[in-house]
């Protein structure tokens, strides 16, 4: 579970009862907020500080003047361990677990189920900042966002000027904190969001409500939006006086059809910027260890697309001429074709024994890489059920960054 960050949300505790476990100085520090949102709070100690007290006796929290027992927790919606015994908070964390109610463990956050993110309200919006388990950084952003809302340097979408228009956007290899802060701001900023299946997904969950998303996915040997259709769509909206994003993953302009999208408006007279994105042939490698150049092993990397097999009549490569090379060869969208150019390289002159790396989920926290030689490489495909999306390498590099791996 640590391996994932948590998925926030705003929860309505309003009339639903809420237990705090423990009465010391951490539930003093929880208790007003809960109290401000309305929830039906229990404090559940043997013993409670002065000012816990005075809540109770204004009749804002209710004291149940005991040692915690699991029953305590029937009908909650939510529960906070704040003892300063180890071993309670974990009886708490796991009555909790059995009941399916989310709890926060002031003591170890790492086996919680659920963080308390630091809060800050101005004018009807509350912000709430989750710093992987740092409140002085998660307090020091809520303060900046909340100075920020406040002097109306972070402004509402009413208040910003839109020019109708297509922007198109290269969200990177998928992980969101890799794409670029313009990227992420057009995106944030649009009417209509046309986004490819590839495109960072956690992005659009931050979308404001207004926002109109498009799917326009293309599933490998499934369902694909048919590109004059994506086209129509970004000019007749633009047309209409949208501000629309043109959402795709990796960069707009290598094996993004982007350019085929600004002919498509500029023929149309629709105003059309472009916004870069990382490109996933060389993100992706960085991102697994692997360098696509090296001194004195690679002086040149060569991308080529894989979505054709070698031989194919409207292939455009020339694979006998990339098997000359000595470089390293980054191929994307090459999953299902991959064993036919292993074999087009290696008849090419390339060695069998060449090492690969196959990339799979790039950035994302199913990544994983997968070792081969492009002798080798069919069959490590299969025996690791390999799905796009995945970038190969080709090349000594590979050799470089797994040395133990490919040793002689």
């Amino acid at each position: 579970m640590s391996d994932f960050p948590p998925y926030p949300a705003g929860l309505r505790l309003a009339g639903r009862r809420t237990v705090v476990i423990g009465g010391g100085h951490v539930a003093q520090r929880r208790v007003p907020g809960l109290i401000a949102v309305g929830a039906e709070v229990h404090v559940v100690s043997p013993e409670i500080t002065p000012a816990l007290e005075g809540l109770v006796g204004a009749g804002e929290i209710n004291w149940h003047e005991k040692e915690f027992d699991p029953t305590d927790l029937d009908g909650a919606w939510y529960v906070i361990a704040t003892t300063a015994t180890p071993e309670v908070n974990e009886a708490v964390h796991l009555a909790a677990e059995a009941r399916r109610v989310f709890c926060v463990r002031a003591d170890d956050a790492r086996d919680a189920s659920a963080w308390t993110p630091a809060v800050g309200r101005h004018a009807g919006i509350t912000v709430a900042v989750l710093g992987n388990r740092e409140p002085r950084r998660s307090a020091a952003v809520r303060d900046s966002i909340l100075e920020a809302l406040r002097e109306g340097v972070i402004l509402s979408r009413e208040d910003r000027e839109r020019t109708p228009g297509v922007v198109l956007v290269g969200g990177g290899p998928g992980e969101p904190d890799l794409m670029s802060v313009a990227g992420r701001k057009a995106v944030m900023e649009a009417d209509v969001v046309v986004a490819d299946r590839l495109a960072p997904r956690e992005i659009l969950d931050e979308l404001p409500a207004d926002v109109e998303l498009i799917d326009v996915a293309k599933l490998p040997r499934g369902r694909s939006a048919q590109q004059e259709e994506i086209n129509r769509i970004i000019v007749e909206r633009a047309k209409a006086g949208q501000c629309v994003v043109r959402f795709k993953g990796g960069d707009n302009f290598v094996f993004g059809r982007g350019y085929e999208e600004v002919i498509a408006c500029r023929e149309a007279g629709v105003p059309v910027t472009v916004i870069p994105g990382l490109t996933s042939p060389v993100t992706v490698p960085g991102v697994a260890g692997i360098p696509v150049t090296h001194r004195g092993v690679a002086h040149d990397f060569t991308v080529i697309s894989g979505h054709l097999p070698p031989g194919h009549p409207e292939s455009l490569t020339d694979w006998s001429a990339v098997a000359r090379l000595h470089g390293t060869v980054v191929l994307m969208m090459a999953v299902q074709n991959a064993p036919a150019i292993a074999e087009a390289l290696v008849a090419g002159g390339r060695a069998a024994t060449t090492p690969v790396a196959v990339i799979c989920d790039g950035t994302m926290p199913t990544q994983r890489t997968v070792l081969a030689t492009l002798g080798t490489l069919a069959e490590q495909l299969t025996a690791h059920a390999v799905r796009p999306p995945a970038i190969i390498v080709v090349g000594e590099v590979v050799r470089v960054a797994h040395p133990d791996a490919f040793s002689d």
